[in-house]
C-alpha cells in the first residue's frame, strides 16, 4: 500500500521527547547554552502533569524543607506566572508555557507528535520517528543526544535501553521500603477534580456510570474535606496493580468512574458543606506517577535520599519526602494512612550526574520521573520541581558535550566541572558547592554605602544552613565595583530575594502557600494570589566613565524575576547598583510591598 502521508526530517544537535516540566527545562537550556533542539510533544499543550489536562501543581524540596525552593530555570517560570497571572487562570499558565519554549531561540517545538520509533545500532540511537495526528505527518529527527523525558521511557523498548519497571526486593539496595520479592507493581495514576465554592447552593446529578458511594467506609476513608487547601482529590488512583503503559485506557475508564462517584458522595451522600459548592473540572488524561525507569551508570537509594550522600558529580539535588503510593491505590483504605509510605527529609539531597544517561546506550540521557533510581528513591525524585532541576542540568550538559563532541558519559567524566559551574552561574543550587565569582570581580574593589556586603561574593546565592548569605540595603544606598583603571565590563549578575521559603508549609496552621506557581482558588471570593513582597521592583546600574561622570546604563521599574544576567558592553572605571523606591500609599517601599533590599549577589563580568 502506498504511503501517502509527508515526512520531514529535522537535523539537530538535541532531540528532546516529552514536553512535561523536564522536558520543557532540558530543551530551554540546551537551546540557551548554544544547541540546536527539536522538543517533540504528544499533546497540545506543554507541562504533562503540571498543564490544564492533568492540573497537578508543581511541588519538590522547597514545598518540605526550608530554604530549599528550586531556582534556575524554575523559579524563572514561578516568578512570571505569578506576576501575569495574578488568579492562575490554566489557560494563562498553559500559553506561558508554550511561550517559553516556542519563542526560545535554538527550539524547534512539534506538537501533538507522538514518538514511534528508532533507529539504533551498536548501542547508538541515529533518529527517532513521531506521527503528528493534526497534519498528518511523520517527523524523523537525527541529533547527536536524545533526550527521553516522555516518563514511559518510549525509547527504550524502540533501542533496547537497559530499564526496571516495579518495585525492587529489599535485598537488592538493604532498603527499608523494599518489598520481600520482586514485582512489577508501581505507583498508580491519579484523576485530579477542580471544584469552587460558589455563593448559591447547586445541586449535582452523577453519570449514570459514576459509582455510588453510599457512606465513608465505600470510599475507603479517602480524605474529603472541601476547606482543606491542598485538597486535589490525588487519592482517586489505581493503576499500581496492572500495567501503567498498556493498561491506561481501562484504567481511565476506571478513574472517571470513581471520580464522578465520589462528587456525588460529597454533594448528596452526608453532610460535607458541599451546597454551594460546584464541580468545575474533571481531568480525562490520568496523571502518571510510575511506569519505566531507565538503568544509568549509578542507581540512587533509599540510602542517598535519606543520608545525602555526597557525590562529586552532582548537577541536581532533592528534598521532597519520599512519598511511596502503595499499588492498592483508591481500593486501600486511608484510615492511619496505610496507602502510602513516607519518610520525612531535613536536608536537600544530591542527585548525581550517573543517574541521568543511559548504561548501555552512548547517546540516550533523561531527567523525568524515568531517571536511574529504585522505586523506594523514585518515591521522591518523581515530583515535578526535582524533575525540573534535573532537566535544567541534562539540557546544560547535553549542550556541553555536543560543543566538545563527547557522548553523555563522556562529557560527565571530562567536564563535570564545567557542566557544575555553567548550572550554578545559572542560578541553580548544588549541594556542597559554591558558585565561582568572575574574575573581574575578584580584581575590583567592593564597598557600599551601608552595611557589609561582603557576602554579595561568598558563592551562595540563596538562604542555606542558618546562614543568609545575602545584604540588606536601603534605597538610593549603592553597591559599587570600582577599577583600578578603565576597564572593559560585559555585564553584570543579579540575585535577588524572591522568597525561597513562600512554598514551605510544614507547620503552617493553614497549610496555605498563596504564592503556589498554580494553587487552584477554590472560593469564588478568593480571586488573586501573592507575589513575594521582597523581590526588588526599581533599580539602576550606573557606569563611571574616564572623567568622573557617573552615567546610568541600565534602569527597570517593573523587575519581577529573582535571577538577571544583563550584558552592558561598556569602559568603566566603576559599576554601582542602586535599588530605588517605589510610592505606594505614602510608604516608601522598594519592591512589591517591603521596605528593604535584600538581594544575594551583585556582580560585574
Amino acid at each position: 500500500m502506498k504511503n501517502v502521508l509527508n515526512t520531514k526530517t529535522h537535523d539537530v544537535d538535541v532531540c528532546v521527547i516529552g514536553g512535561g516540566i523536564s522536558g520543557m527545562f532540558t530543551a530551554i537550556s540546551a537551546a540557551r547554552h548554544g544547541a540546536k533542539v527539536v522538543l517533540m510533544h504528544d499533546r497540545p499543550v506543554l507541562g504533562g502533569n503540571a498543564s490544564s489536562e492533568i492540573r497537578m501543581w508543581i511541588v519538590g524540596a522547597g514545598t518540605r524543607v526550608r530554604d530549599l525552593q528550586e531556582t534556575g530555570i524554575m523559579e524563572e517560570l514561578q516568578l512570571e506566572n505569578m506576576y501575569r497571572n495574578p488568579r492562575r487562570n490554566f489557560t494563562t499558565w498553559d500559553a506561558l508555557l508554550y511561550e517559553m519554549v516556542r519563542f526560545e531561540e535554538n527550539i524547534e517545538l512539534i506538537l501533538n507528535c507522538t514518538c514511534c520509533d528508532a533507529v539504533s545500532e551498536n548501542g547508538h540511537i541515529e533518529s527517532i520517528k513521531g506521527f503528528q495526528l493534526t497534519t498528518y505527518t511523520w517527523h524523523e529527527v537525527h541529533a547527536k543526544i536524545f533526550v527521553d523525558n516522555s516518563g514511559d521511557s518510549i525509547l527504550a523498548p524502540f533501542t533496547g535501553a537497559e530499564y526496571k519497571v516495579g518495585r525492587e526486593a529489599k535485598s537488592e539496595y538493604n532498603e527499608e521500603f523494599g518489598v520481600e520479592v520482586a514485582d512489577k507493581r508501581t505507583m498508580g495514576m491519579s484523576v485530579l477534580l477542580q471544584c469552587r465554592e460558589t455563593d448559591h447552593p447547586i445541586s449535582y446529578t452523577p453519570p449514570a456510570w459514576a459509582y455510588d458511594f453510599p457512606d465513608d467506609d465505600a470510599m475507603n476513608n479517602k480524605p474529603h474535606n472541601l476547606y482543606a487547601v491542598n485538597t486535589n482529590f490525588y487519592w482517586i488512583e489505581l493503576g499500581g496493580m496492572q500495567n501503567s503503559i498498556d493498561d491506561t485506557e481501562e484504567i481511565r475508564d476506571e478513574l472517571l468512574k470513581i471520580a464522578f462517584g465520589v462528587w456525588d458522595h460529597i454533594k448528596n451522600h452526608g453532610d460535607h458543606g458541599a451546597e454551594n459548592w460546584d464541580l468545575e473540572w474533571v481531568g480525562f488524561l490520568p496523571g502518571k506517577r510510575e511506569s519505566r525507569r531507565y538503568v544509568g551508570d549509578y542507581v540512587l537509594t533509599q540510602h542517598d535520599v535519606e543520608n545525602c550522600t555526597p557525590f562529586s558529580d552532582v548537577v541536581a539535588y532533592g528534598g521532597w519526602q519520599i512519598d511511596n503510593h502503595l499499588p492498592g491505590g483508591f481500593h486501600m483504605d486511608a484510615t492511619g494512612g496505610v496507602h502510602v509510605q513516607r519518610s520525612r527529609l531535613s536536608e536537600p539531597y544530591p542527585i548525581p550526574y550517573r543517574c541521568l544517561y543511559s548504561r548501555n546506550i552512548d547517546n540516550l540521557m533523561f531527567a523525568g520521573r524515568n531517571i536511574s533510581a529504585s522505586h523506594v528513591a523514585f518515591g521522591s525524585t518523581r515530583v515535578m520541581g526535582t524533575v525540573g532541576v534535573m532537566g535544567q542540568a541534562v539540557g546544560t550538559a547535553a549542550a556541553i558535550a555536543v560543543k566538545y563532541g563527547l557522548s553523555p558519559r563522556e562529557v560527565g567524566e571530562q567536564k563535570i566541572a564545567e557542566i557544575q559551574d555553567a548550572l550554578m552561574e545559572d542560578d541553580c543550587f548544588l549541594p556542597g558547592l559554591r558558585r565561582k565569582i568572575s574574575p573581574l570581580a575578584q580584581s575590583a574593589t567592593l564597598t557600599c554605602d551601608y552595611g557589609d556586603c561582603s557576602a554579595l561574593l561568598n558563592g551562595l546565592d540563596r538562604r542555606i544552613w542558618g546562614n543568609d548569605n545575602g545584604y540588606f540595603g536601603k534605597t538610593n544606598k549603592a553597591i559599587t565595583y570600582t577599577f583600578e583603571q578603565p576597564v572593559h565590563v560585559e555585564g553584570f549578575r543579579l540575585v535577588l530575594d524572591s522568597d525561597l521559603n513562600r512554598e514551605f508549609i510544614e507547620g503552617n496552621p493553614n497549610g496555605v502557600h498563596t504564592t503556589s506557581v498554580m494553587f487552584y482558588p477554590m472560593s469564588y471570593n478568593n480571586t488573586t494570589f501573592g507575589f513575594p513582597k521582597c523581590l526588588i521592583k526599581h533599580y539602576k546600574i550606573e557606569a563611571q566613565d574616564e572623567n568622573g561622570n557617573w552615567n546610568v546604563v541600565y534602569e527597570t521599574e517593573d523587575n519581577h524575576q529573582r535571577f538577571i544576567k544583563q550584558k552592558l558592553d561598556i569602559t568603566a572605571k566603576a559599576v554601582r547598583f542602586i535599588p530605588l523606591s517605589t510610592y505606594a500609599s505614602e510608604t516608601r517601599i522598594t519592591d512589591y510591598g517591603s521596605s528593604v533590599a535584600h538581594l544575594f549577589n551583585f556582580e560585574v563580568y
